[in-house]
């Protein structure tokens, strides 16, 4: 298990953290789609990327979703952190946006490398910046941008994301993410693909404007 934390993660930490890491962590692979933590779920180990990408979602009263922000390799969320630092119950969903592992670490071992390790200090703060920073980006977003807008800077986001200029997914699903109806996605991406923006095909839509 060393050699995957490392090639995630050697670029962060000291050798002896990443030693700790493969005592206490646990591996664990999810399936593209597939939850990683649920909203009211106890939270009590902390995620640390090692491949793949999540997609960090809110849920509004009506059952409604909204995409806050992606996370990638050598990422970990900063919700997830704040449940853990404060024994509280998962305010978000995470889900695998494609086929994704993750190591598990202990909430205990959280303070305890805090005060031991820079580096494991460094990362808490920068992630807690970082996730910030993406969640201003999103309210700036719903708040500045019209819905095309949204549409391309969403779909150019996953496209980053996933590596790929074309993205495997429905129309529905880009709907859920954006908390709009699948009849506003479908006619603004037609927009798009009329001012060369997008491709549109079957079942899937090409990025060109990235």
């Amino acid at each position: 298990m060393t050699k995957e934390i490392e090639d995630a993660y050697s670029f962060i930490f000291e050798d002896d953290l990443i030693q700790e890491m493969d005592e206490v962590g646990t591996i664990k692979s999810f399936k593209e789609n597939e939850k990683i933590i649920e909203i009211g779920d106890n939270v009590t180990s902390m995620p640390l990327l090692i491949s793949g990408a999540i997609k960090i979602l809110r849920e509004d009263k009506e059952g409604d979703e909204l995409l806050l922000y992606f996370l990638e390799r050598g990422d970990t969320c900063a919700m997830t952190l704040s449940c853990c630092l404060g024994h509280t119950k998962s305010e978000i969903r995470a889900v695998a946006e494609m086929d994704t592992t993750l190591i598990m670490i202990p909430i205990e071992k959280m303070e305890e490398w805090t005060s031991k390790y820079k580096s494991w200090r460094n990362f808490v703060f920068e992630s807690y910046h970082s996730r910030l920073t993406e969640m201003l980006d999103t309210i700036d977003t719903i708040a500045f941008l019209n819905m095309d807008e949204r549409l391309l800077k969403y779909l150019r986001d996953k496209a980053k994301i996933n590596q790929n200029e074309t993205i495997q997914i429905t129309h529905q699903q880009i709907a859920y993410d954006l908390h709009t109806s699948r009849v506003v996605i479908s006619r603004l991406l037609k927009k798009l693909e009329i001012k060369k923006k997008i491709s549109l095909q079957r079942n899937s839509i090409q990025v060109i404007d990235l």
